[in-house]
């Protein structure tokens, strides 16, 4: 009996050690991929991830494609470079891409904004770095509008401010996810696109701005409340604050363009921010 009960446990060790090794071999041949940049779900939703699943950031000034935080900036908000990094499910290549910055180092783009992390997020999923210096927003997949932080240049080469004044320094304003920026049409009246003709034979020269009837994700700086859309003439077009929104036909697609801040004349064709006032009705 003991002679029997000893086979049947090096038997069964057998079974065990060989089982053991196929499934070690197995793993070995499949092993398991952990993105280079994910999706994670934070306090703040949905928001990009790199390494050890560490938020991945916007940086306002950035809006035109190149990376404007060095120096200091650069300790505080470290930068993320993943050549064809591995993706997330859901994340799409053709959204990734890599620039070389001024320093020489390079650094990968989502949907051509820098990404960054924060010195100060201590683990995984922590967002602290939302809106620090009120132009800093983390990396979300799905935003519609984000905002730029830059010199307004209108049309005529001169410098102007968010106010419509010629001056210099940087102003924050809304743009389309790709950096793109957003006008509103000092005539329009509360939802109510004023601009657009019926056959849109004017919409090359600011074309609405199109968008889902379901808005996407926004900066917290932003109140999501604020946007809402309207249909003209069986079109969509978001409004903010009351405030039918379009592009530019000069800008011709470039992000971070802000002619039209001085077409026809200053303050015809504002950009819009957290500060402008509602649309009149």
């Amino acid at each position: 009996m003991k002679l029997y009960n000893y086979v049947n446990r090096v038997v069964l060790l057998t079974a065990l050690s060989v089982v053991t090794l196929l499934s070690c071999k197995k793993d070995e041949e499949n092993p398991v991929t952990v993105p280079a940049v994910d999706v994670t779900t934070t306090a703040l939703g949905k928001v990009l991830t790199g390494e050890g699943g560490r938020t991945l950031y916007f940086f306002a000034p950035d809006v035109a494609g190149d990376a404007n935080c060095s120096g200091a900036c650069k300790d505080n908000w470290p930068i993320f470079y993943q050549e064809n990094p591995t993706l997330g499910t859901g994340l799409k290549a053709a959204d990734f891409a890599t620039i070389t910055r001024a320093d020489g180092n390079k650094q990968t783009t989502f949907k051509g904004w820098p990404l960054y992390y924060f010195k100060n997020d201590a683990k995984a999923g922590d967002v602290a770095g939302e809106n620090v210096g009120n132009v800093w927003m983390v990396a979300k997949p799905n935003y519609t509008v984000l905002l730029a932080s830059r010199q307004l240049v209108g049309s005529d080469g001169k410098s102007y401010t968010f106010d419509t004044k010629e001056g210099t320094g940087n102003s924050i304003f809304l743009t389309d996810s790709l950096g793109r920026t957003l006008y509103a049409f000092s005539f329009d009246k509360n939802k109510t696109n004023k601009y657009t003709k019926a056959d849109f034979s004017n919409d090359g020269i600011w074309p609405i701005f199109q968008t889902s009837s379901i808005l996407g994700e926004v900066p917290s700086a932003l109140n999501k409340t604020d946007f809402a859309t309207i249909t003209v003439f069986g079109k969509t077009q978001l409004t903010y604050k009351g405030w039918p929104l379009y592009y530019f036909g000069s800008d011709a697609g470039q992000r971070g363009s802000t002619k039209g801040v001085s077409f026809p004349k200053p303050g015809v064709w504002p950009v819009v921010n957290a500060t402008s006032v509602d649309a009149p009705n």
